[in-house]
């Protein structure tokens, strides 16, 4: 279950993060009075499931409360990637020194978190991810030792964060943990010019399977999953997060298909979902997945991307032939096998010959050709 900004900054702060006072509210007549109490000049920020909230006019300063209440009109009922905008969160403005990126998301492959980090957040961290790879630490976590002292130091300084951003990086293990939580993400992570560190902007992903220990979200958040796709993919049983691309991404492991993710974007095109099929592929788990991605229009081609491990390669291409059989295919399938039973697996997809599918020996390949495949189409 996704939860809205002023939720994931609601456990920030309950974890002892530091956040910027704000009030949410859902009617602009109540948008002036808000500001008045926050200061005047307020940020006023749509509360929606989805990314690009700034681009799409989403996110905005009021530099008084009339103007509060002039915006907060201007952005409810807004359409933001296909989520109407029912309430704002009324924030007060920091003087920003430095923006950061922080996040843990668990990697299914390895069984374990993964840290990851940068000093050069903001909108423009998948930019920075894809052109400049190395300045995005990625650091594994053990989950029984979690984030010590010592492994929060360490990560903050792969990713060239200031000292004093460890202690958030712990809390922010703590909010992780303590609450059932898949992913949480932290962009902007700022140093103020007085030189407080503060968390702007939030994202915080539960584990469905920890519902019954989360309650409290249930009338708030709504539907768990604001996009329509990652609705269906969740009914499916799918680890699957809609993204604002054009290549569709299928790998085994979290670790994997970020990696994936950083590729595709870094042969010029955009990945449009994240899908973790975990250690299984099976005809039925490809099959949906195959299903959930075909339904996104935005969708030109699409990149399965496996490591053969306690799966092997053999019993995933046979997967991908089975799925065929059910699940219409009508955009380009560039697949990358690798690890175990490689050989055998690229043999039974060469012996299937559908006239949609293509085969690339490394990840760079394939993520080269499905991003020519996507540009073509």
């Amino acid at each position: 279950m996704d939860l809205y900004e002023h939720q994931a900054r609601q456990l920030f702060a309950e974890h002892g993060m530091a956040v910027p006072e704000a009030e949410v509210i859902d009617r602009a007549a109540d948008a002036k009075e808000a500001a008045g109490r926050l200061g005047g000049r307020v940020v006023v920020k749509a509360q929606v499931k989805t990314g690009g909230r700034g681009k799409a006019g989403g996110v905005k300063i009021a530099a008084d409360p009339a103007a509060a209440e002039l915006t907060t009109r201007q952005i409810l009922g807004m359409d933001i990637k296909g989520h109407t905008v029912r309430a704002v969160m009324l924030a007060q403005p920091v003087d920003i020194e430095a923006e950061f990126y922080v996040s843990y998301v668990l990697d299914r492959a390895t069984g374990t978190f993964l840290a990851i980090a940068s000093a050069e957040g903001g909108m423009e961290i998948e930019e920075v991810a894809a052109t400049r790879p190395e300045a995005v630490a990625r650091i594994p976590i053990d989950p029984v030792e979690g984030v010590t002292e010592r492994k929060a130091a360490q990560i903050a300084a792969a990713a060239a964060l200031p000292p004093e951003a460890a202690p958030v990086l712990q809390r922010l293990w703590q909010v992780l943990t303590r609450e059932d939580a898949l992913l949480v993400e932290v962009n902007p992570l700022v140093r103020t010019v007085d030189g407080r560190i503060l968390a702007l902007d939030g994202k915080v992903t539960l584990d469905d399977n920890a519902g019954f220990r989360q309650a409290r979200w249930g009338a708030e958040a709504g539907d768990p999953h604001g996009d329509p796709l990652e609705a269906a993919a969740a009914a499916k049983g799918l680890n699957y997060v809609k993204l604002d691309g054009e290549v569709g991404i299928i790998g085994n492991g979290a670790g994997l298909v970020m990696s994936t993710l950083d590729v595709v974007a870094g042969c010029g095109a955009r990945p449009a979902n994240f899908l973790d099929i975990g250690g299984g592929a099976s005809a039925g788990i490809m099959a949906d997945g195959l299903s959930v991605i075909l339904s996104d229009p935005a969708v030109k081609s699409v990149f399965v991307n496996v490591f053969g491990g306690i799966t092997s390669c053999d019993a995933v291409a046979g997967g991908i032939v089975q799925a065929l059989r059910s699940v219409r295919l009508t955009k380009p399938l560039v697949v990358r096998l690798d690890g175990n039973n490689a050989a055998r697996g690229r043999a039974i997809l060469d012996a299937h010959a559908h006239p949609l599918v293509e085969q690339a020996t490394t990840m760079d390949g394939a993520a080269r050709r499905a991003a020519q495949l996507a540009d073509a189409a």
